[in-house]
């Protein structure tokens, strides 16, 4: 046992919808403010003339980076603590405080006249991100279980659909009233202290070294285990299996991160003069809040993989409304549809991680994350360089959202390969 996992968990006294409505809170200021704010503030930016589309792709890619790097900080954590033993046992809760006031000086630092120092502080807000996602996920739906409420989870991972939603919402009005870039970026940080702030004392107690395992829910009826050699068979073989699983799963971070980056730039060029382009970005928000609590809810019997399929297809038609039908009806219903699978996709996937390598769960739910990032990453440089080689912005947007809709209809024919290839193994 490393240092790390003989820190005790303590219980909270807070009680099971108090923790919810935390780890909620904790993500809606992590994904929702820290990460995704961006999105909504790119037409004011935009607009003020501090950036243009080239620099704001790489600066997303920034964000995006350094959401990489967390991730895998958190990967190798258990691995770093069981080589140096003098360092700390690691406390969940302190790490997602720091994170979410990092978050907060992070944003507020963006209303700074200092371009070149953009890309620093959206780096350092993905590292942040990653860390509170992770910290946040791991600590709250341990207490969630050790207080008999499994299933608010899906309550918790409402929480980035949440602060995407306020973004939007406060955003659209930002525009109505002519603001500033720099002022959005000063009202969101402020906002993320307040959050921060209301659910500080929730945060308490020790930390595992391994969040990631302890935030994917068991396949598995409770109480039950596979059998030992089951196990060990499931670490041996099932190699192909968890390399396509791995490379269908970036392909969704690469497949949503152009529209999810650049939605309301490509709804003002396609309706200009229209009040509605930026309230396609809280429909989104809309969509993977009702996603979550769907995807947690669902009584599943039958193969994960035929559900990732599914969602990925449900992305890509909302990708097609966008690109085929660039009116207000296609980009609404086009925004609720990439919405809706956004966090189911998460969660399947980590489940069929955790069925293929039940003992290295926290290793390889990493490896996914990782790959995830790169296809993220990998998006808006993509934005870029296809609006370099176009005569028009219009033209550069559908031919990047056209490769993003063909990513993610790969992606779910790896799926159907998978399901064929490889049938589920029955314990």
């Amino acid at each position: 046992m490393t240092p790390a996992a003989a820190a005790p968990l303590h219980a909270p006294a807070a009680g099971r919808w108090a923790v919810a409505l935390a780890g909620a809170v904790s993500l809606a200021v992590a994904m929702g403010l820290g990460r995704f704010a961006f999105t909504p503030l790119l037409p004011m930016m935009l607009h003020d003339g501090v950036i243009d589309l080239h620099a704001a792709s790489w600066l997303a890619s920034a964000n995006y980076l350094g959401y990489l790097a967390g991730a895998l900080l958190c990967t190798f954590q258990p691995w770093l603590w069981a080589r140096v033993a003098r360092l700390p046992p690691v406390n969940a809760p302190w790490l997602l405080r720091a994170g979410l006031v990092a978050t907060g000086v992070l944003t507020v630092a963006m209303a700074l006249p200092a371009p070149l120092l953009w890309p620093l502080l959206r780096f350092a807000a993905g590292v942040a991100s990653a860390l509170v996602f992770v910290y946040t996920s791991g600590w709250c739906l341990a207490q969630l279980a050790r207080l008999g409420a499994s299933e608010l989870g899906g309550v918790m991972y409402a929480g980035p659909g949440a602060g995407i939603v306020v973004s939007g919402v406060f955003a659209s009005g930002m525009v109505v009233w002519q603001w500033r870039a720099a002022t959005g970026w000063l009202i969101f940080g402020v906002l993320a202290f307040v959050l921060t702030a209301s659910v500080w004392r929730i945060f308490r107690g020790g930390g595992g070294p391994r969040p990631l395992a302890a935030a994917v829910p068991d396949p598995a009826p409770r109480g039950s285990a596979p059998e030992p050699a089951l196990r060990r068979a499931a670490e041996t073989s099932g190699h192909a299996e968890i390399a396509v699983l791995s490379i269908a799963y970036g392909l969704a971070g690469f497949g949503y991160i152009v529209t999810a980056t650049f939605l309301p730039v490509i709804a003002r060029g396609a309706l200009p003069g229209s009040p509605w382009p930026d309230l396609f970005w809280p429909i989104f928000g809309l969509g993977v809040i009702g996603g979550a609590l769907l995807a947690t809810r669902l009584r599943i019997s039958g193969d994960l993989r035929l559900l990732l399929a599914g969602g990925y297809l449900v992305q890509a038609a909302g990708i097609a409304l966008s690109i085929w039908s660039p009116s207000l009806a296609g980009f609404a219903i086009g925004s609720l549809l990439l919405g809706i699978p956004f966090t189911a996709n998460t969660f399947f996937a980590m489940q069929e991680v955790r069925r293929l390598r039940p003992v290295q769960t926290a290793a390889f739910i990493g490896l996914l994350t990782a790959v995830y990032g790169l296809g993220q990453i990998v998006g808006p440089p993509l934005v870029a360089l296809s609006l370099r080689h176009s005569a028009t912005p219009g033209e550069g947007f559908t031919r990047a959202l056209l490769i993003a809709m063909s990513a993610l209809l790969l992606g779910a024919a790896m799926y159907a390969w998978m399901l064929r290839a490889h049938p589920m193994r029955v314990r």
